[in-house]
């Protein structure tokens, strides 16, 4: 019998189905369901979430089209004694990030400590110049973000990546949970889960304590691409959830110093703009001048300090890839503070010495592009052929600053719901942390689940799908 090598999160030995505590009531609910009856409840999960249009956009394939987000029945559950520890970590995280963020478009503290490389910043092109000075509000930048974590080896836990540009999924983590409780109600009478359903709530509100200085009842707008996006249901989701306007760029319009919104009852002034749009489409007199999504003279407002983005321009610098090796650096900088979640341990490949070692250790390795996101542009080496591997040196060699390389963990997995039954599957959780007034967050996050044997990529476009996420409140 082949020795597991990954932690299990139901079972302590899944050899003998030993399982672990906060699992046992789940356990027994699930040993005692009629397989007819959980193959007619995953169907209409999957009937239901195709009549609301929960899909998803898969870029790269023939337009249009759409996938339908595989959803497990089986929960990933989390003591509430560990999610306290991760929570505290996360907080620890976003508020450094967010104090990083400030210092490098203000005195730029830490680059003249010697701390970071002035190249990695200054050089960096998600570094955007047109920020510095200026003020945001709070000095937030980062309002929402989405910060990817695994399990591995014995039970630890990782930050793998921060997602602090346009990070998505909450509206999946919303939905999974609501299917949940119209599917198996019975199960939150055995089990004191901690509620995610008021998400909306908390994000409105963050996003009006963020609003410019003197704007007491502020409106607050989600900015969408428009519906080709791949994440549009998502926007659409939260600008009703919330109860205010989705708009695209041509809803929007300045004038005289300020952002209005085009209504049936003639203009109204817009105070913060909740953007699901990339930094260099959001103006094109700033950034791309072919840019039909933006905003003509957003930046300007911005600037005035008369409109708040959320998240802030020239985030993009603190998720960039290269820049997650420096968080611990920055936790102890800002925080005087060891992590309390550690990193992956990263070789950066502009390092020469780093470069020798992932080169002759593709076959090991995951590489990933620094800028690059939703599983793309990276490889997984154990899982790749020799010519994937060859190709992916010679990619590295070309531009060896644009790759960073991780050891291949084994992620954690969960028992999950496949055709031949039930069987472990490597997961990850993104929880959602809100910065403003306080950094607050939803119990649990989106766990995303590689629902092919052995695979290690969760991605929903590259076939991934997601669970519920239980935290027990005790």
């Amino acid at each position: 019998m082949a020795v597991q090598r990954f932690f299990d999160e139901m079972y302590s030995d899944a050899a003998s189905r030993q399982v672990r505590p906060h699992y046992d009531h789940f356990d027994q609910w699930l040993r005692e369901q009629p397989s007819e009856l959980i193959a007619a409840k995953r169907a209409e999960s999957d009937l239901i979430f195709r009549r609301v249009g929960i899909t998803f956009a898969v870029y790269g394939e023939e337009a249009g089209t759409e996938r339908l987000i595989p959803f497990d029945i089986i929960p990933r559950i989390i003591p509430a004694a560990e999610w306290k520890t991760m929570e505290a970590g996360l907080r620890q995280r976003v508020t450094a990030l967010n104090m990083f963020l400030h210092d490098i478009y203000h005195e730029q503290k830490i680059i003249k400590a010697g701390v970071i490389p002035p190249e990695q910043i200054l050089r960096n092109g998600q570094f955007r110049a047109e920020m510095q000075g200026i003020d945001v509000p709070q000095q937030i930048y980062a309002h929402i973000a989405g910060v990817d974590v695994v399990r591995a080896g014995a039970g630890e836990y990782y930050v793998l990546e921060d997602n602090l540009r346009v990070p998505s999924g909450v509206s999946y983590m919303l939905e999974d949970r609501k299917m949940m409780m119209r599917l198996f109600p019975e199960l939150f009478a055995k089990h004191r889960i901690a509620p995610v359903a008021h998400y909306p709530d908390m994000l409105l509100e963050n996003l009006r304590s963020c609003a410019p200085q003197g704007i007491s009842d502020p409106t607050v707008v989600v900015m969408t691409p428009g519906m080709y996006n791949s994440a549009y249901f998502e926007h659409a989701f939260l600008a009703q959830q919330m109860g205010v306007e989705l708009v695209e760029g041509q809803d929007l319009f300045v004038d005289k110093g300020y952002v209005f919104m085009r209504t049936t009852r003639g203009p109204q002034r817009v105070d913060v703009i909740y953007r699901r749009v990339d930094d260099d489409f959001l103006d094109p007199l700033a950034f791309r001048p072919d840019s039909s999504l933006g905003v003509p003279g957003l930046l300007s407002v911005y600037r005035a300090g008369n409109v708040t983005l959320a998240n802030a321009i020239g985030t993009g610098v603190a998720d960039d890839k290269s820049t997650y090796c420096f968080v611990p650096d920055m936790i102890k900088f800002y925080l005087d503070e060891d992590p309390i979640i550690s990193n992956v341990p990263t070789y950066q490949c502009r390092k020469e010495s780093d470069l020798s070692y992932v080169l002759a250790n593709l076959k090991d390795l995951v590489v990933k592009e620094i800028h690059n996101a939703g599983g793309y542009g990276m490889l997984v080496g154990p899982a790749s052929t020799t010519a994937e591997i060859e190709d992916f040196r010679a990619k590295i060699k070309a531009n060896p600053g644009n790759y960073i390389a991780q050891p291949t963990l084994a992620l954690s997995a969960c028992p999950t719901f496949v055709e031949a039954g039930i069987a472990p599957r490597h997961i990850d959780l993104r929880p959602f942390v809100l910065s403003g007034k306080n950094v607050s967050m939803c119990p649990g996050g989106l766990t995303r689940v590689a629902l092919r044997e052995g695979s290690l990529v969760v991605n929903s476009s590259q076939g991934g799908g997601t669970k519920d996420t239980w935290v027990l409140e005790s």
